[in-house]
Protein backbone atom coordinates (compact mmCIF):
# COMPACT_ATOMS: atom_id res chain seq x y z
CA UNK A 1 0.00 0.00 0.00
CA UNK A 2 2.68 2.51 1.13
CA UNK A 3 4.72 1.56 -1.97
CA UNK A 4 1.41 2.46 -4.09
CA UNK A 5 1.26 5.80 -2.61
CA UNK A 6 4.95 6.11 -3.04
CA UNK A 7 5.14 5.83 -6.89
CA UNK A 8 1.89 8.08 -7.19
CA UNK A 9 3.88 11.12 -5.58
CA UNK A 10 7.02 10.49 -7.29
CA UNK A 11 5.66 10.67 -10.69
CA UNK A 12 3.38 13.35 -9.59
CA UNK A 13 6.21 15.49 -8.21
CA UNK A 14 7.97 14.47 -11.52
CA UNK A 15 5.84 16.45 -13.52
CA UNK A 16 5.52 19.57 -11.01
CA UNK A 17 9.16 19.94 -11.63
CA UNK A 18 9.88 19.47 -15.23
CA UNK A 19 8.60 20.92 -18.55
CA UNK A 20 6.15 18.19 -20.81
CA UNK A 21 9.06 17.84 -22.68
CA UNK A 22 11.78 17.01 -20.38
CA UNK A 23 8.98 14.26 -18.41
CA UNK A 24 9.59 10.96 -20.81
CA UNK A 25 13.58 11.36 -20.13
CA UNK A 26 12.79 11.85 -16.67
CA UNK A 27 10.49 8.82 -16.11
CA UNK A 28 12.90 6.92 -17.98
CA UNK A 29 15.86 7.73 -15.59
CA UNK A 30 13.62 7.19 -12.32
CA UNK A 31 12.38 3.62 -13.79
CA UNK A 32 16.15 2.82 -14.93
CA UNK A 33 17.17 3.59 -11.55
CA UNK A 34 14.80 1.53 -10.16
CA UNK A 35 15.86 -1.40 -12.25
CA UNK A 36 19.66 -0.50 -11.60
CA UNK A 37 18.70 -1.36 -7.88
CA UNK A 38 17.91 -4.71 -8.76
CA UNK A 39 21.27 -6.03 -10.26
CA UNK A 40 22.55 -4.84 -7.12
CA UNK A 41 20.42 -6.12 -4.45
CA UNK A 42 19.34 -9.48 -5.51
CA UNK A 43 23.47 -10.30 -5.83
CA UNK A 44 24.00 -8.46 -2.82
CA UNK A 45 21.08 -10.55 -0.90
CA UNK A 46 22.14 -14.12 -2.41
CA UNK A 47 25.77 -13.76 -0.58
CA UNK A 48 24.78 -12.13 2.45
CA UNK A 49 22.08 -15.00 2.84
CA UNK A 50 24.38 -17.46 2.83
CA UNK A 51 26.84 -15.87 5.59
CA UNK A 52 24.14 -13.35 7.73
CA UNK A 53 20.53 -14.09 9.39
CA UNK A 54 17.80 -13.46 7.03
CA UNK A 55 15.77 -11.69 9.61
CA UNK A 56 18.98 -8.90 9.60
CA UNK A 57 18.54 -8.83 5.57
CA UNK A 58 15.09 -7.70 6.09
CA UNK A 59 15.94 -5.13 9.07
CA UNK A 60 18.65 -3.45 6.59
CA UNK A 61 16.25 -3.20 4.23
CA UNK A 62 13.93 -1.66 6.59
CA UNK A 63 16.26 0.67 7.74
CA UNK A 64 16.99 1.99 4.44
CA UNK A 65 14.03 3.52 3.40
CA UNK A 66 14.18 5.77 6.91
CA UNK A 67 17.40 7.38 5.20
CA UNK A 68 14.95 7.66 2.00
CA UNK A 69 12.02 9.60 4.06
CA UNK A 70 14.81 12.05 5.26
CA UNK A 71 16.49 12.81 1.84
CA UNK A 72 12.79 12.99 0.04
CA UNK A 73 11.97 15.49 3.35
CA UNK A 74 14.72 17.66 1.48
CA UNK A 75 12.70 18.47 -1.43
CA UNK A 76 10.98 20.93 0.84
CA UNK A 77 8.82 23.51 -0.61
CA UNK A 78 8.70 21.53 -3.94
CA UNK A 79 6.94 18.32 -2.56
CA UNK A 80 4.56 20.87 -0.47
CA UNK A 81 3.11 22.15 -4.13
CA UNK A 82 3.25 19.12 -5.67
CA UNK A 83 0.95 17.57 -2.90
CA UNK A 84 -0.94 20.86 -2.63
CA UNK A 85 -2.22 20.79 -6.09
CA UNK A 86 -4.28 17.37 -5.82
CA UNK A 87 -5.27 16.19 -2.20
CA UNK A 88 -6.66 12.85 -2.55
CA UNK A 89 -9.75 12.55 -0.17
CA UNK A 90 -12.48 9.96 -0.89
CA UNK A 91 -14.31 12.49 -3.02
CA UNK A 92 -11.30 13.18 -4.86
CA UNK A 93 -10.34 9.99 -5.56
CA UNK A 94 -14.35 9.37 -6.96
CA UNK A 95 -13.79 12.31 -9.21
CA UNK A 96 -10.68 11.26 -10.22
CA UNK A 97 -11.50 7.63 -11.19
CA UNK A 98 -14.62 9.22 -12.82
CA UNK A 99 -12.14 11.52 -14.59
CA UNK A 100 -10.17 7.96 -15.80
CA UNK A 101 -13.59 6.66 -17.29
CA UNK A 102 -13.32 9.62 -19.32
CA UNK A 103 -10.32 8.61 -20.89
CA UNK A 104 -10.80 5.64 -23.21
CA UNK A 105 -6.67 5.63 -23.78
CA UNK A 106 -5.75 6.10 -20.12
CA UNK A 107 -8.32 3.39 -19.33
CA UNK A 108 -6.88 0.68 -22.01
CA UNK A 109 -3.61 1.56 -20.23
CA UNK A 110 -4.65 0.86 -17.28
CA UNK A 111 -6.38 -2.64 -17.81
CA UNK A 112 -3.57 -3.38 -19.97
CA UNK A 113 -1.21 -2.69 -16.62
CA UNK A 114 -3.50 -4.63 -14.60
CA UNK A 115 -3.26 -7.61 -16.10
CA UNK A 116 0.34 -7.29 -17.02
CA UNK A 117 1.02 -7.42 -13.43
CA UNK A 118 -1.20 -9.64 -12.43
CA UNK A 119 -0.25 -12.02 -14.89
CA UNK A 120 3.12 -11.53 -13.66
CA UNK A 121 2.64 -12.28 -10.40
CA UNK A 122 2.83 -16.25 -10.58
CA UNK A 123 6.79 -15.61 -11.64
CA UNK A 124 7.52 -14.35 -8.13
CA UNK A 125 6.73 -17.87 -6.58
CA UNK A 126 7.74 -19.70 -9.50
CA UNK A 127 11.31 -18.78 -10.28
CA UNK A 128 12.36 -19.68 -6.55
CA UNK A 129 11.06 -22.63 -6.80
CA UNK A 130 12.23 -23.42 -10.33
CA UNK A 131 15.57 -22.58 -9.28
CA UNK A 132 15.57 -25.08 -6.06
CA UNK A 133 13.28 -27.86 -7.64
CA UNK A 134 14.38 -28.12 -11.08
CA UNK A 135 17.56 -26.55 -11.06
CA UNK A 136 18.63 -28.13 -7.72
CA UNK A 137 20.38 -24.43 -6.58
CA UNK A 138 19.75 -21.96 -4.23
CA UNK A 139 20.22 -17.93 -3.64
CA UNK A 140 23.17 -17.36 -5.50
CA UNK A 141 21.53 -18.61 -8.56
CA UNK A 142 18.37 -16.80 -7.85
CA UNK A 143 20.29 -13.76 -7.30
CA UNK A 144 21.83 -13.91 -10.44
CA UNK A 145 18.28 -14.33 -12.38
CA UNK A 146 17.36 -10.90 -10.94
CA UNK A 147 20.73 -9.10 -11.31
CA UNK A 148 20.16 -10.17 -14.90
CA UNK A 149 16.58 -9.24 -15.38
CA UNK A 150 17.50 -5.74 -13.69
CA UNK A 151 20.67 -5.17 -15.71
CA UNK A 152 18.14 -5.38 -18.97
CA UNK A 153 16.08 -3.45 -17.70
CA UNK A 154 18.27 -0.90 -17.20
CA UNK A 155 19.22 -1.09 -21.02
CA UNK A 156 15.68 -1.28 -22.11
CA UNK A 157 14.55 1.79 -19.66
CA UNK A 158 17.09 3.91 -21.29
CA UNK A 159 15.27 3.73 -24.75
CA UNK A 160 12.23 4.54 -23.61
CA UNK A 161 13.06 8.32 -25.10
CA UNK A 162 13.72 6.65 -28.93
CA UNK A 163 10.91 5.18 -28.58
CA UNK A 164 8.43 7.63 -27.57
CA UNK A 165 8.83 8.19 -31.73
CA UNK A 166 6.88 4.97 -32.22
CA UNK A 167 3.12 4.89 -31.80
CA UNK A 168 2.28 4.11 -28.00
CA UNK A 169 -0.12 1.07 -28.85
CA UNK A 170 1.83 -0.77 -30.87
CA UNK A 171 5.27 -0.59 -28.79
CA UNK A 172 3.08 -1.48 -25.38
CA UNK A 173 1.56 -4.24 -26.70
CA UNK A 174 4.82 -5.60 -28.49
CA UNK A 175 6.31 -4.98 -24.89
CA UNK A 176 3.52 -7.39 -23.75
CA UNK A 177 3.87 -9.88 -25.90
CA UNK A 178 7.93 -9.93 -26.04
CA UNK A 179 7.98 -10.31 -22.23
CA UNK A 180 5.76 -13.12 -22.17
CA UNK A 181 7.79 -14.91 -25.22
CA UNK A 182 11.01 -14.46 -23.03
CA UNK A 183 8.93 -16.66 -19.87
CA UNK A 184 8.01 -19.83 -23.17
CA UNK A 185 11.60 -21.68 -23.00
CA UNK A 186 11.35 -21.99 -19.14
CA UNK A 187 8.37 -24.64 -19.65
CA UNK A 188 10.76 -26.21 -22.79
CA UNK A 189 13.37 -27.61 -19.94
CA UNK A 190 16.04 -25.47 -21.62
CA UNK A 191 19.31 -25.27 -19.63
CA UNK A 192 20.01 -22.52 -16.64
CA UNK A 193 22.51 -20.66 -19.04
CA UNK A 194 19.72 -20.44 -21.84
CA UNK A 195 16.69 -19.14 -19.18
CA UNK A 196 18.80 -16.53 -17.86
CA UNK A 197 19.71 -14.78 -21.53
CA UNK A 198 16.18 -14.94 -21.85
CA UNK A 199 15.37 -13.46 -18.42
CA UNK A 200 17.77 -10.59 -19.56
CA UNK A 201 16.11 -10.10 -22.55
CA UNK A 202 12.66 -9.89 -20.72
CA UNK A 203 14.28 -7.73 -18.28
CA UNK A 204 15.18 -5.64 -21.48
CA UNK A 205 11.80 -5.55 -23.33
CA UNK A 206 10.06 -4.66 -19.66
CA UNK A 207 12.47 -1.46 -19.07
CA UNK A 208 10.36 1.07 -21.24
CA UNK A 209 7.44 0.16 -20.12
CA UNK A 210 6.76 2.04 -16.77
CA UNK A 211 8.11 5.43 -18.03
CA UNK A 212 6.08 5.06 -21.41
CA UNK A 213 2.88 4.55 -18.91
CA UNK A 214 3.33 7.13 -17.01
CA UNK A 215 4.67 9.81 -19.29
CA UNK A 216 0.99 9.29 -21.01
CA UNK A 217 -0.56 9.99 -17.57
CA UNK A 218 1.00 13.01 -16.99
CA UNK A 219 0.65 14.30 -20.37
CA UNK A 220 -3.33 13.10 -20.78
CA UNK A 221 -3.91 14.17 -17.04
CA UNK A 222 -4.60 18.31 -16.00
CA UNK A 223 -2.33 19.19 -13.79
CA UNK A 224 -4.14 20.07 -10.70
CA UNK A 225 -5.34 16.02 -10.92
CA UNK A 226 -2.02 14.51 -11.32
CA UNK A 227 -1.57 13.16 -7.80
CA UNK A 228 -4.98 12.37 -7.68
CA UNK A 229 -5.35 9.96 -10.75
CA UNK A 230 -2.12 8.47 -10.41
CA UNK A 231 -2.52 7.43 -6.37
CA UNK A 232 -5.86 5.83 -8.17
CA UNK A 233 -3.61 4.09 -11.02
CA UNK A 234 -1.80 2.71 -7.81
CA UNK A 235 -4.85 2.08 -6.22
CA UNK A 236 -6.22 -0.01 -8.66
CA UNK A 237 -3.27 -1.72 -9.25
CA UNK A 238 -2.32 -2.55 -5.97
CA UNK A 239 -4.86 -5.89 -6.37
CA UNK A 240 -2.96 -7.18 -9.35
CA UNK A 241 0.40 -8.46 -8.81
CA UNK A 242 -0.67 -9.98 -5.11
CA UNK A 243 -3.48 -11.67 -6.41
CA UNK A 244 -1.46 -13.53 -9.45
CA UNK A 245 1.19 -14.17 -6.66
CA UNK A 246 -1.26 -15.74 -4.39
CA UNK A 247 -2.43 -17.92 -6.99
CA UNK A 248 1.57 -18.70 -8.14
CA UNK A 249 1.93 -21.01 -4.77
CA UNK A 250 -1.50 -23.49 -5.63
CA UNK A 251 -0.52 -23.31 -9.58
CA UNK A 252 3.27 -24.15 -8.72
CA UNK A 253 1.85 -27.25 -6.29
CA UNK A 254 -0.48 -28.54 -8.64
CA UNK A 255 1.56 -27.83 -12.28
CA UNK A 256 5.07 -27.74 -11.29
CA UNK A 257 7.18 -23.89 -11.34
CA UNK A 258 8.40 -24.90 -14.83
CA UNK A 259 5.14 -25.04 -16.38
CA UNK A 260 4.21 -21.94 -14.30
CA UNK A 261 6.58 -19.81 -15.79
CA UNK A 262 5.70 -20.90 -19.46
CA UNK A 263 1.84 -20.74 -18.69
CA UNK A 264 2.50 -16.90 -17.45
CA UNK A 265 4.13 -16.40 -20.70
CA UNK A 266 1.68 -17.88 -23.01
CA UNK A 267 -1.02 -16.19 -21.31
CA UNK A 268 0.85 -12.85 -21.33
CA UNK A 269 1.52 -13.46 -25.08
CA UNK A 270 -2.63 -13.77 -25.71
CA UNK A 271 -3.36 -10.95 -23.34
CA UNK A 272 -1.76 -8.48 -25.86
CA UNK A 273 -3.36 -10.55 -28.63
CA UNK A 274 -6.78 -9.91 -27.46
CA UNK A 275 -5.86 -6.10 -26.43
CA UNK A 276 -4.46 -5.71 -30.11
CA UNK A 277 -7.81 -6.96 -31.26
CA UNK A 278 -9.91 -5.05 -28.64
CA UNK A 279 -8.71 -1.79 -29.51
CA UNK A 280 -8.66 -2.57 -33.33
CA UNK A 281 -12.57 -3.10 -32.89
CA UNK A 282 -12.67 0.08 -31.18
CA UNK A 283 -10.88 1.94 -33.76
CA UNK A 284 -13.08 0.16 -36.66
CA UNK A 285 -16.46 0.71 -34.27
CA UNK A 286 -15.58 4.69 -33.76
CA UNK A 287 -14.92 5.04 -37.62
CA UNK A 288 -17.94 3.39 -38.43
CA UNK A 289 -20.50 5.53 -36.36
CA UNK A 290 -22.56 7.75 -38.28
CA UNK A 291 -21.91 11.50 -39.35
CA UNK A 292 -22.87 13.48 -36.08
CA UNK A 293 -23.61 10.07 -33.72
CA UNK A 294 -21.88 10.95 -29.92
CA UNK A 295 -19.08 9.23 -29.38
Amino acid sequence: MLHAWGGAGKYALISQMLPQDQRLAANALVSSSSSASVIVGPALAGFLAAVVNPAWIIGLDAMSFAVLAVQVGRLGDVAGEAAAAAPVDTGRSAAGLHLLRRQPELLGVLALTWFFNFLYGPVEVALPLHVTEDLHSGASLLGLYWTLFGAGAVLGGLTAGALSRLPLWPVTLGIVAGWGLMLVPFGLGVSAGISLVCFALGGMIYGPFTALSFTLFQDRTPAAWLTTVLAVRGAVLLTASPVGTALGGPLSAAMGPRQVLAASGIATVTLAVVASGVRTWGKHRAHSRPFGEEA
